[in-house]
């Protein structure tokens, strides 16, 4: 989507809920590319009836975007009044309130408002709760999302030079089933999920129409790529769900990044009820991954989660994501902060590592 069309959305938005942009607001001129994009908060996975005080450390961190990850609600029903009951509690959220006046918010969901745990695209529902996620988030009706299946949608921020483009990918809608594995007593015990490969060599993560728009979108000028994506990417092992349990789809991901020159990515994911940052040397250059998860949850249990490929984490408490790009010094850094603001890890990458070898300097 345009930055025109995004900005029309943002004030439709904030017109339809009440709510004017607060003093840290990012200025979105819908007549030009706006000021280069800085400061990017993401989580994911709020229960909302449950307390959720962290809206209020991510309004103090003065972010200029907000990406919601998935699991915006805790629904897990096919009943449209029910899904709505949800929707309400969080619209309720004292913090949540502030947080929409604060900096434009843009989301993607997951399978806790899709409707049920875990569910996949064979989910009966999936039409209904498209339509009930996009009323919440009020999006309008000549948006793209309103016309096609899934949730998936693209922004770019800022001037030719630093430019951020903001992919939030559907990972529900499309989706063919996960295989499962057996799991070992002491896996139970630990938490490993009971998700593996699946056999199905037609198996899709993103369907044919959802990749032939990202291919699209990832051919277009951007100097840095968020591609935002429910379930973790790069890790597998944990047997919960992620993108290594259709590993042909995973391996299709990298390849595209590669074979369209897109430049910039980093990979930002929700979904685990744990933080942490991994890194794959399986793209075109270093993908890294930044999971953020949960907003207003603890899970102890994801200190035994495996990962070989995961640089810092897994955290288990309440957190959320923050990534900071620095123009001037050619980095972007990827960071998880806690409840109380302290910032739990945090890694700054060159933007030079973020393009293949024959294009670095």
């Amino acid at each position: 989507m345009e930055l025109r069309r995004l900005a029309a959305a943002l004030a439709l938005a904030a017109l339809a809920a009440g709510c004017g942009a607060g003093p840290e607001a990012r200025d979105l001129d819908a007549g030009a590319p706006g000021p280069a994009l800085t400061r990017v908060a993401l989580g994911s996975c709020a229960k909302q009836d449950d307390p959720q005080p962290i809206w209020d450390r991510i309004i103090a961190w003065r972010p200029e975007l907000f990406l919601f990850l998935g699991d915006t609600v805790y629904a897990d029903t096919d009943d449209e009044a029910e899904m709505l009951a949800a929707y309400a509690a969080l619209s309720a959220q004292p913090g949540w309130q502030r947080m929409r006046t604060t900096c434009p918010i843009v989301a993607t969901w997951d399978d806790h408002e899709y409707g049920e745990n875990d569910a996949d695209g064979t989910f009966p529902f999936k039409e209904t709760a498209e339509r009930l996620f996009l009323d919440f988030f009020e999006v309008p009706p000549d948006d793209p999302r309103r016309g096609r299946p899934g949730v998936y949608e693209a922004w770019t921020f800022g001037p030719p030079g630093r430019a951020v483009q903001v992919i939030l990918l559907d990972l529900r809608f499309f989706r063919s089933p996960f295989g499962r594995r057996a799991r070992t007593a002491a896996e139970e015990e630990a938490g490993i999920g009971p998700w593996g490969a699946s056999d199905d060599p037609a198996a899709t993560m993103l369907g044919d129409a959802q990749w032939r728009w990202l291919e699209d979108r990832l051919r277009e000028p951007a100097d840095v790529r968020i591609i935002g994506s429910s379930v973790q990417v790069i890790a597998s092992e944990h047997g919960w769900e992620s993108w290594g349990h259709l590993p042909t789809e995973r391996r299709r991901l990298f390849d595209l990044i590669g074979a369209t020159g897109a430049d910039g990515v980093v990979l930002v994911s929700g979904d685990t009820h744990w933080g942490a940052i991994s890194r794959t040397d399986e793209g075109p250059y270093p993908l890294w991954e930044l999971t953020a998860s949960a907003l207003n949850q603890s899970w102890p249990q994801a200190v035994n989660m495996p990962n070989p490929r995961r640089l810092d984490g897994p955290y288990p408490d309440e957190n959320f994501g923050t990534i900071e790009v620095d123009w001037d010094a050619a980095t972007v850094r990827l960071g998880l902060i806690d409840l109380e603001g302290r910032e739990v890890f945090a890694r700054t990458i060159a933007l030079e590592q973020l393009r293949a070898k024959e294009k670095q300097r």
